[in-house]
């Protein structure tokens, strides 16, 4: 019972309710490892805490013993895949797939143990259907399935068009899970649908259908959103430490409790302990750095989340600016037509990542300062010398050197 506790923890969907009991009891009486799906389009490679979500689950699997294959959708990532966001994303190259496949797998070691992982990609099958074949497993779906799907349904509602590749991309997700004889299949809660698919082919191909794990969608630092790299609220599984605890004490306070449950590795004592100590007025803050150094011990050592603290305390709680840390920045890379620059423009050179318009509200707000001194125009031209030193937000701190 206690490793049926363990493994519905933190599950928001299981489907059917029981079947995690039978599968564990059918595995047992015939003698064999479960063999657990989690498959993915290699569309966006870099790993963040929200994919961990589901990631940790497999390891929980793992380490009972069961077979884990990690399914790559690289014949479906060439098709494109419906987003969920009422238009279909494009299909990826070849040679971007297989980038994308190698960089995700690399990732995957800092959770599950990648040498025990069976790795399959899809067009092993899926580039060997003939036509007729195709038609033969399209026919075991009726419409009137694929338009319980809530993204097409609502789009069919609203007269937004559905290309046909995108009701067959599911379909063919569900056959993933036929070939390799899934026993169960995990996924978030936004892959409910492609998931029951498979439980559905299978039963049409006469299979014991897999069952559905889903995840909850951990919601990004801004605490509305799902975690997601398109939305720049991310936390990646490579940052570095200082910049995982930076982002973890940015989140909101609303949102500690989601981050104590679904990013840790406490126990659920320990989770129950801080839990208390935060409904007992504890402040946030200190609650937040505890789970930011959980965080970083995970993924990189206890070392560099202690030093990641400390580094969290000098830069955002030591008021003095000229005791902070800068990242130096060679003069010789800064692009300038002159000896001097706008503001917006060597903002934007320096906060890589971050969009011109995003860098034009954070100047316009007073969140940039130039050698202490607060800016709010953005066309302010900056002489590019040695020792200058920039702050951009709350997070970030530049010295332009030779």
């Amino acid at each position: 019972m206690e490793t049926i506790n363990r493994l519905k923890e933190n599950v928001e969907i299981l489907l059917p309710e029981n079947g995690l009991e039978e599968k564990l009891e059918q595995a047992k009486k015939e003698n064999r490892k479960l063999i657990i799906k989690l498959g993915f389009d290699p569309t966006a490679p870099d790993l963040h805490l929200g994919h961990a979500v589901v990631l940790k689950k497999l390891r929980e699997f793992q380490d009972l013993g069961h077979q884990v294959i990690i399914l790559v959708g690289d014949f479906t990532a060439r098709i494109g895949d419906p987003t969920g966001k009422n238009k279909s994303r494009k299909p990826l190259s070849v040679e971007a797939v297989k980038h994308n496949a190698e960089t995700y797998l690399n990732q995957l070691s800092k959770i599950i143990d990648i040498d025990k992982v069976k790795i399959v990609y899809n067009s092993e099958w899926l580039d060997k259907l003939s036509f007729t074949e195709v038609i033969q497993v399209l026919s075991k779906v009726t419409a009137a399935q694929l338009m319980n799907r809530n993204d097409f349904n609502k789009r069919f509602t609203e007269n937004t068009p559905i290309a046909m590749h995108e009701m067959v991309y599911p379909i063919l997700q569900g056959f993933d899970s036929v070939e390799i004889k899934a026993d169960i299949e995990m996924g978030g809660t936004d892959q409910l649908f492609n998931c029951t698919m498979g439980r559905k082919l299978q039963e049409t191909f006469d299979m014991n259908p897999q069952i559905v794990m889903c995840m909850p969608l951990l919601k990004g630092l801004d605490g509305i959103e799902k975690m997601s790299k398109s939305l720049n609220n991310i936390i990646g599984l490579t940052d570095n430490p200082k910049d995982m605890f930076g982002k973890t004490m940015s989140i909101p306070d609303n949102l500690i409790e989601e981050f104590l449950h679904l990013t840790t590795d406490f126990s659920l004592n320990e989770k129950k302990a801080i839990k208390t100590r935060l409904d007992n007025g504890e402040n946030p803050m200190e609650i937040k750095k505890i789970i930011a150094k959980n965080i970083i011990t995970q993924y990189h050592n206890s070392s560099l989340a202690q030093q990641a603290e400390e580094h969290f305390k000098n830069q955002f709680q030591n008021k003095k600016f000229e005791d902070k840390e800068f990242e130096p920045v060679l003069i010789n890379n800064i692009q300038q037509e002159k000896k001097t620059i706008k503001l917006i423009d060597l903002c934007v050179q320096l906060k890589k990542g971050l969009s011109k318009s995003a860098i034009r509200r954070l100047i316009e707000d007073g969140a940039v300062q130039v050698n202490l001194k607060k800016d709010k125009d953005i066309n302010t031209e900056i002489t590019i010398k040695s020792g200058t030193k920039i702050k951009i937000g709350k997070r970030d701190f530049y010295e332009l050197i030779e």
